[in-house]
């Protein structure tokens, strides 16, 4: 019989650490398939945009980041100290190539109706797009071309995506994110809200075994 064990990851789309959680709980989950193969796992994504008062046209990245941390050096500190996060955790940050700090608003509900609508693969399609095309390659993300391009590229129907796209002046928050989880990433863990931060895969792991030994104890 399946044990199933559910997994909601709070994130927004602009931020590294979520980039690199993402890339921590992918080991996470290898190691616990290797594990628990009869573990069936239900893997939701909740978005929390983090700057809703971002403009439809986005904000020049650097100059954000400069005003927000203090200056020039204290932003090329946090660079750094990002990327080496990133590099260990094989996950690609190209800062130079990003220029915009863009509104998320509507790639929260272009995977959000993905989820609902065309189903998990290839919603995880679209989330892995979406991240590697703006830490990557520094795609807008915020423009509903460029949103509408990586949602066909993951085989989403054009005409029901444009549909989803209501635009910077509409803010988004998953329905689901619950009192307490702000920081973004979090973790809950069959309900639990377990861990927050990019946490490394171990304790990842060790959260998901715990929760399993809960759900296998007789009540």
């Amino acid at each position: 019989m399946k044990t199933i064990l559910n997994l909601h990851v709070g994130f927004d789309f602009i931020c590294p650490w979520c980039l690199i959680g993402k890339r921590h709980l992918q080991d996470a989950l290898a190691q616990l398939r290797a594990e628990r193969p009869e573990v069936e796992v239900q893997l939701h994504w909740l978005g929390v945009q983090l700057l809703p008062t971002v403009p439809p046209q986005g904000w020049p990245f650097e100059a954000f980041y400069r005003q927000r941390l203090g200056g020039e050096a204290a932003m090329r500190q946090r660079q750094a100290m990002v990327q080496r996060a990133a590099d260990a955790a094989g996950a690609r940050i190209d800062y130079g190539a990003i220029g915009v700090m863009p509104n998320t608003a509507d790639a929260h509900r272009l995977l959000a109706w993905a989820g609902l609508h065309a189903g998990a693969a290839q919603r995880d399609d679209l989330l892995e797009r979406l991240l590697r095309a703006y830490f990557e390659e520094g795609d807008d993300i915020g423009n509903p071309v460029v949103l509408l391009a990586h949602g066909e590229a993951a085989g989403l129907a054009r005409a029901a995506m444009q549909a989803e796209l209501r635009g910077a002046g509409t803010p988004y928050r998953s329905a689901d994110v619950r009192a307490g989880m702000s920081g973004v990433p979090f973790f809950s863990i069959n309900g639990r809200l377990t861990l927050t931060g990019a946490q490394p895969p171990a304790a990842l792991l060790a959260a998901m075994r715990d929760a399993l030994a809960d759900a296998d104890s007789p009540a």
